[in-house]
């Protein structure tokens, strides 16, 4: 397999002077489980961070008032849940019908690992046309479909972003395996299920099958929980804003580790945790741009 190396940061999206919250897209991240109801806060905060214009969280309902009361700027519809407190399998109507009102949508974060988890990811991978990214407990989900899910043909764009455990899960092998291997097996993983694939790491790899680039942002104090979720609101956003897939997971990921360099120089390494990136997105954009237009 030959590739091409993409060694160049995508342009961001365009903030035009007459712009209103409608230019910038509309997200719906669904997320979140009974216990864990922060990834879908630290994916909501992810997106706004990033730029969307609307961003909308549909959680399990007993979790709403938690999600709900942490930040004001989104809106979070409950649906319904089973009895280990994910989302049930019967809310993917309703699932389905908001994101047909979206721009891009993200699934995963939280979620859990109910029985009817794996069913209703299938549905939704397969049947929203919008961009979705899919994390965390979405991937885990097509993990269990076993070898069902390589023959699902999606209707729109997808992006993938396993952590190393996660992308060992879907390939059916070893964590060591994996990191022996990180930019050739992403590479034709992406290229067989026409995908685009984030190998999450120290060097995190973006492919689409053809294109590939390595991310040299980022620093050990973002191994913590919570980190990946906001990964994944960033990257949705980019997408609501008209982004191609491949650049906004390659531009999300030089964002999101810029992020973790600031607020490690300020914070410490060890100090760093996960809700501390929004906040420093913030600042990440403001070197990004500023880096971008020097002469």
């Amino acid at each position: 397999m030959t590739l091409n190396i993409d060694g160049t940061l995508p342009s961001p999206p365009q903030r035009p002077t007459d712009a209103h919250k409608g230019t910038f897209g509309r997200v719906l991240i669904i997320a979140g489980s009974r216990g864990m109801s922060g990834a879908a806060v630290l994916s909501g905060l992810g997106a706004l961070r990033g730029g969307a214009g609307l961003v909308y969280l549909a959680v399990p309902k007993s979790v709403q008032p938690l999600v709900a009361s942490a930040e004001p700027s989104y809106l979070v519809h409950p649906v319904g849940e089973d009895v280990t407190g994910g989302i049930s399998g019967d809310a993917v109507s309703k699932l389905e019908q908001l994101a047909g009102q979206m721009s891009a949508v993200a699934v995963g974060p939280g979620m859990g690992n109910a029985n009817e988890l794996p069913e209703l990811i299938e549905q939704i991978y397969a049947r929203v046309s919008q961009p979705i990214v899919v994390d965390a407990d979405g991937l885990n989900a097509l993990a269990n479909l076993g070898p069902a899910w390589h023959r699902i043909r999606p209707a729109g764009p997808r992006i993938l972003t396993p952590h190393p455990g996660e992308f060992a899960r879907l390939l059916k092998t070893t964590i060591a395996e994996v990191q022996a291997n990180r930019s050739s097996l992403a590479a034709e993983f992406a290229a067989k299920h026409n995908v685009i694939l984030l190998l999450k790491g120290a060097g995190t790899v973006i492919t689409d099958g053809t294109r590939l680039a390595i991310n040299q942002t980022g620093n050990p104090g973002m191994a913590t929980g919570g980190s990946g979720d906001v990964l994944t609101g960033l990257i949705v956003a980019l997408l609501a804003q008209g982004m191609p897939p491949f650049e906004a997971a390659r531009l999300g990921a030089h964002l999101h580790g810029l992020a973790g360099d600031l607020a490690a120089a300020d914070l410490s390494q060890p100090g760093l945790i996960a809700s501390d990136l929004p906040r420093y997105l913030a600042k990440a954009w403001l070197k990004h741009q500023s880096e971008t237009t020097a002469p």
